[in-house]
């Protein structure tokens, strides 16, 4: 990893190992740690990121701040799970930053705007859909009603009418079959 560095001309002269004191330290450890995990560290990494590329960076700036942080880790059994919720933070990171691409053009891809349904047609469409409804079996009807209608969960609407959720269940898909078959609802589709 490089690291470019800035200096004035007054400290020029400076080494880097001065600009920089932990340059010269190396981690035996951290070495051999990421020789052993790293096919595992990658495998995480990849599952968080579509590409194989991006999933290697991520490790990679992921490694660096274990890297940093290497002294301050107590237990050096439980890296793994200090590696992963760095992978984890740094791609929730790179998410948040992530950057949507404006382009400038002559006209907007959007259409100026949604045609209105015409309520006729609309109201077409609920009449054929009523009288579907009522051309099904009074207990059917029921509970298209109280679960389409009212939007009553399974289980109330079972309670409502004092029958299982498996009648309910049943019934409903039923009455839904019906409704699909339906030739008023077929043509209003």
């Amino acid at each position: 990893m490089t690291t470019l560095v800035c200096t004035s001309a007054s400290n020029a002269a400076t080494p880097a190992t001065q600009i920089m004191p932990f340059a010269s330290y190396t981690y035996p450890s951290f070495s051999s740690y990421v020789k052993a995990r790293r096919s595992v560290l990658l495998r995480t990494a990849r599952s968080l990121t579509a590409n194989p590329s991006d999933a290697e960076d991520l490790l990679q700036t992921a490694l660096t701040k274990t890297y940093v942080a290497w002294e301050r880790i107590e237990d050096h059994r439980a890296l793994d799970g200090y590696v992963r919720r760095a992978l984890l933070n740094t791609r929730t990171s790179q998410w948040r930053k992530r950057k949507v691409d404006e382009f400038v053009c002559d006209e907007l891809p959007e259409p100026e705007g949604t045609p209105a349904d015409d309520p006729a047609e609309h109201q077409v469409l609920h009449d054929a859909m009523w009288r579907a409804i009522m051309k099904l079996p009074t207990r059917q009807r029921a509970m298209v009603v109280l679960r389409y209608y009212e939007d009553l969960s399974e289980v109330q609407t079972a309670e409502v009418l004092g029958v299982s959720v498996g009648t309910v269940k049943s019934a409903v898909s039923r009455a839904l079959g019906k409704l699909r078959e339906d030739p008023e609802l077929v043509l209003a589709r």
